[in-house]
């Protein structure tokens, strides 16, 4: 692994636990580790009581041979999609530190992107491991919605949320995915995939064709697919993650020290009616029969990963330039396939997004380490 910088701004705090030969891994301080507070990235949160034993995922990674070095900083609550806190401070985006690290698995993302471990885990609701990646311009992938467990995690429950791997590399990455999952098994690529695009329009012009033709020049192509039900999907994931993230933290709405921003989203998301949750949950029924009968045709569906360019972290004050962010992520979660962020090399994070079946998150990740062999614009495992 390259030297890490001297930059700690991506943890809560660095600490030592399991095997120093082992693949060097930082954890979201939404995971218990025992011992330790798990904060959720909220001052409202700092003095609970330290976690009583390691959540599943922390002693699995235990048990495989890695290396703890740290609990990350992440945006307040898993609760947004810029990484900034208030509370922790930010964490610095390595490679373009005027822009957001990206949320809400903000440290997790710089910690692997500035060198200070070789694999981080986060968490996923609605693009929160997806999207920082390519923030800072790393691998991150989402599982099939519990594959890995939850258990100690927090919120304790949601129907979206999924644990997910960052890297630098998609071999690393499959790397981490073996050390966080016991039944994970890579499995090798037998024969060039099926890929099809999913249609996507209102785009900027870098994040559009123009990207995808480029990547995949060599590459099978079986041309587009639509999924007329992803907008659809995306505002029902938006009600499900409020009635849930307001179900399981409506109490700290009485604690001053919870973060304004997030004071307003949790309050308003108290408005969300059972009716509204009930035809969410029919939009995902609908949805996920769309994605399994493109897949069905299909090994892999592609997106961009962004639809526009992430903010500056002076820009991000503007919702508008935020809530899109996750237009062609948090559908998936609702989905619950699996799915993993490629980066692009270049001046600015870019990237695409690949989709598989669910289940076949091996297959996924050996799709990712292909395409990555494949195509030179994929960013290889490096510092900036």
């Amino acid at each position: 692994m390259p030297a890490p910088r001297d930059d700690h701004s991506a943890l809560v705090r660095p600490f030592d636990l399991g095997s120093r030969s082992g693949v060097s891994v930082v954890v979201k301080d939404c995971i218990d580790i025992a011992g330790e507070v798990t904060a959720s990235g909220s001052a409202a949160l700092r003095d609970r009581a330290p976690a009583e034993r390691h959540a599943q995922v922390v002693q699995d990674l235990l048990e495989s041979g890695a290396h703890l070095t740290g609990k990350a900083k992440m945006h307040e609550l898993a609760y947004g999609m810029t990484g900034i806190n208030a509370a922790f401070g930010t964490p610095i985006n390595p490679r373009w530190p005027d822009r957001i690290p990206g949320g809400s698995s903000s440290g997790s993302a710089v910690a692997v992107a500035a060198g200070l471990c070789d694999v981080a885990i986060g968490t996923d609701t609605g693009g929160s491991v997806r999207q920082p990646a390519i923030c800072c311009g790393i691998y991150g992938m989402k599982p099939t919605f519990g594959r890995i467990s939850r258990a100690g995690c927090h919120p304790a429950e949601s129907s979206l949320d999924c644990v997910g791997v960052f890297a630098r590399s998609a071999a690393m990455l499959t790397r981490a995915m073996a050390a966080a999952d016991p039944s994970f098994s890579p499995e090798p690529l037998t024969s060039a995939p099926r890929i099809v695009r999913i249609k996507a329009d209102n785009l900027e012009p870098k994040v559009g064709e123009s990207l995808i033709y480029g990547l995949m020049e060599g590459l099978p192509d079986a041309g587009y697919v639509t999924l007329p039900g992803m907008a659809e999907a995306f505002d029902a994931a938006m009600t499900l993650i409020g009635a849930e993230t307001h179900a399981a933290c409506h109490a700290l709405l009485d604690d001053p020290r919870l973060g304004a921003d997030i004071r307003a989203r949790l309050a308003a998301a108290g408005t969300i009616t059972e009716d509204a949750v009930a035809k969410a949950e029919e939009v995902r029924a609908r949805f996920t029969a769309e994605v399994d009968d493109a897949l069905s045709r299909a090994d892999i569906l592609i997106t961009p990963a962004l639809p526009t360019i992430p903010p500056t972290l002076a820009e991000a004050d503007d919702p508008a330039r935020v809530l899109d962010l996750t237009r062609f992520l948090r559908p998936f979660n609702l989905s619950g396939h699996p799915a993993i962020a490629l980066p692009v090399t270049g001046d600015l994070p870019l990237g695409l997004q690949i989709i598989g079946r669910k289940g076949e998150d091996a297959q996924l990740c050996a799709v990712a380490e292909w395409m990555a062999d494949t195509c030179p614009l994929f960013r290889k495992e490096e510092l900036s």
